[in-house]
């Protein structure tokens, strides 16, 4: 029997009060609620306006479903970026646009706000808690967010057997192997139905056969759910696992490719590609 997970991405939950951003209804009438947009992203560090900028004037639109790597050189504003659309940093200028929001105008308070509920994020070392339990790592934003531990230790529990994690439930983050907890934190990216999910090296700690396990399930999320993965890699190989890759060099887009992504039937033996089997592929549901 299949297992199903059901991120409802439709859920606009976060609210606005006197410090919320304003809305942007040019951009909900030009695309799909959970489009994601950047406009004119500049972001400077430091106070010398001489110095070439992280971001020099960024424009992306990434859609529902999409699944998109971030490369370029060390230094090329791709980790910068991925913080910017996220929320986790405000850029100097321009506009982040989430379900008609401009996130690059909310307070800290409502960033922090719509991490918690719209995005998720995979990092490349999990930043699993080494005292909890692999359940309650998982379930942790939701009991964050105010969820009673019942209902978000249930809903953490749900992901473990399509993420082929089932009986690790109790094992620490030190009982599981690399894969395991990657897995583990791509299940806490998920158990709060996001809309985007956002990782950061996630295979970078991980060698070439379990990145490519990571990988199959992470992708798995966004063509089955309507979510979007936005990833950055030095990989090509992980790149590949992508519908897109855009490239930086000196906080500038310079290419914007779109291709087939490597799936994880099509990875099986596939050394140009992975050099790794696939794992099975795990299915995921959007709201019925």
């Amino acid at each position: 029997m299949s297992n199903h997970i059901s991120p409802d991405c439709s859920d606009a939950r976060m609210p606005l009060g006197a410090t919320g951003a304003q809305r942007h209804p040019s951009a909900s009438a030009t695309s799909t609620p959970l489009d994601l947009f950047a406009r004119s992203l500049v972001m400077r560090y430091g106070r010398d306006a001489a110095a070439p900028p992280a971001l020099g004037g960024v424009d992306l639109r990434i859609t529902a479903g999409e699944t998109v790597a971030v490369m370029g050189p060390s230094g090329s504003g791709k980790t910068t970026l991925l913080h910017v659309l996220a929320g986790i940093a405000a850029p100097t200028s321009g506009q982040v646009l989430w379900k008609g929001l401009d996130v690059a105008r909310m307070s800290d308070r409502d960033r922090t706000s719509l991490r918690r509920r719209d995005f998720g994020f995979v990092f490349q070392q999990g930043m699993l808690l080494p005292e909890l339990p692999a359940v309650e790592n998982v379930a942790l934003p939701l009991m964050i967010d105010g969820a009673r531990r019942g209902e978000a230790m249930k809903r953490a529990r749900a992901l473990f057997a399509p993420l082929g994690l089932s009986g690790l439930e109790s094992r620490r983050p030190g009982e599981l192997s690399g894969g395991q907890a990657q897995r583990v934190a791509i299940a806490r990216a998920l158990v709060a139905r996001p809309g985007v999910v956002f990782a950061d090296e996630p295979t970078g700690a991980l060698d070439q056969t379990t990145s490519a396990e990571v990988m199959g399930h992470l992708t798995a999320l966004p063509r089955h759910s309507g979510a979007s993965l936005v990833l950055v890699t030095h990989d090509e190989n992980v790149a590949a696992w992508c519908s897109r890759t855009i490239s930086l060099r000196d906080g500038l887009l310079t290419s914007d490719v779109r291709r087939a992504p490597v799936t994880a039937s099509t990875a099986t033996g596939a050394t140009g590609a992975t050099g790794a089997t696939g794992p099975a592929a795990t299915t995921f549901s959007g709201r019925s």
